[in-house]
């Protein structure tokens, strides 16, 4: 696996990761985070992504064959919803990977991939939220990783409250 920037051209590879990480989760019957349409079925979210690979530093992650198997989002502002700090962050607004390869480390490689940029950044802080309903199976995923989880937070949604927690990383 190499990690690589890329940019606006990768926004087809990204939202192919989300389709399938919202199918993987719908079959397994959790469609809190994402619903359970996929992300290319949904204008306003491919926007949103068009936008993000045009605004944001994007690493991709990519096999042997250069395929695309995992992307990160990283930004040194945080979501409107995310208290801001009093230091400088780099902010994960987004990471997904091939779900057909969970468990091989492509997350946790983009992670440290992210912790070593704002290193050489000068940056001592990495920041991400996550989805935390359900039973918080993706928090501890994070914390798996090195995180520590800090606020909860609440997003208004069209379907209801969507339910988040913050989390942060010293790196």
């Amino acid at each position: 696996m190499k990690i690589r920037t890329g940019g606006p051209d990768d926004a087809a590879a990204t939202l192919d990761l989300l389709d399938a990480a919202v199918a993987w989760l719908a079959a397994d019957g959790r469609t809190g985070q994402w619903g359970d349409r996929p992300w290319t079925s949904r204008p306003a979210s491919v926007e949103r992504i068009h936008r993000y690979t045009a605004e944001y530093l994007l690493r991709a992650a990519e096999d042997a064959s250069g395929r695309t198997i995992g992307v990160c989002l990283l930004s040194e502002t945080s979501p409107d919803y995310a208290a801001p700090l009093d230091e400088r962050e780099l902010y994960v607004r987004l990471l997904v990977t091939d779900r057909a390869l969970a468990g091989s480390g492509i997350g946790a490689a983009l992670v440290a991939d992210a912790a070593a940029l704002a290193r050489s950044r000068g940056i001592g802080l990495l920041r991400l939220d996550c989805y935390a309903g359900d039973d918080r199976r993706l928090v501890a995923h994070y914390e798996r990783l090195g995180f520590t989880p800090t606020e909860p937070f609440e997003v208004d949604h069209p379907d209801g409250l969507w339910p988040g927690q913050l989390l942060t990383m010293r790196v």
